[in-house]
């Protein structure tokens, strides 16, 4: 049985890095969905339908990732969904404790459901979707901050 990941995350912004982690994603799981949560206890930027639309706009070119949203336990979610895998992204120590916490507890949840952890490529270590939109609204403009995610850049 082919194994389902999910990439769940609010993505406010969808960035360069998470697009990263999604094509190294899509290489290790034949079927792979990208989960934007609605989450808005986070108060986010953009609204659930402007990160969807950017996201799909980001990664169109793999029409092998299905993108859905969601608005209840991630673990619950990928369970709902038939899946076998979350997948994190972890760019520092900082994350891992985060992000480790987490798993320990989508495990007690339900432990037929694994957390797998990767890591972006260097260029986007010390990207995040809060950094740009500190820039951003410090003034910089939205087009040279965020650029849909392109191979070699």
């Amino acid at each position: 049985m082919p194994v389902t990941a999910v990439y769940p995350g609010t993505f406010d912004p969808f960035t360069n890095g998470h697009g990263d982690l999604l094509r190294r994603a899509a290489r290790l799981f034949p079927r792979l969905i990208l989960a934007v949560a609605r989450n808005p206890q986070k108060s986010p930027l953009f609204t659930l339908e402007e990160r969807l639309a950017i996201a799909r706009q980001a990664i169109g070119d793999l029409p092998e990732v299905e993108i859905d949203s969601f608005d209840m336990l991630t673990v619950d979610y990928v369970q709902s969904k038939g899946a076998q895998v979350i997948v994190r992204g972890v760019r520092a120590v900082s994350d891992f404790e985060f992000e480790f916490a987490m798993a320990l507890m989508n495990r007690k949840i339900n432990e037929e459901i694994e957390t797998v952890f990767l890591m972006p490529s260097q260029a986007y270590t010390y990207l995040s979707s809060r950094l740009v939109k500190e820039v951003a609204l410090l003034g910089e403009t939205w087009t040279t901050l965020f650029h849909p995610w392109r191979p070699h850049c």
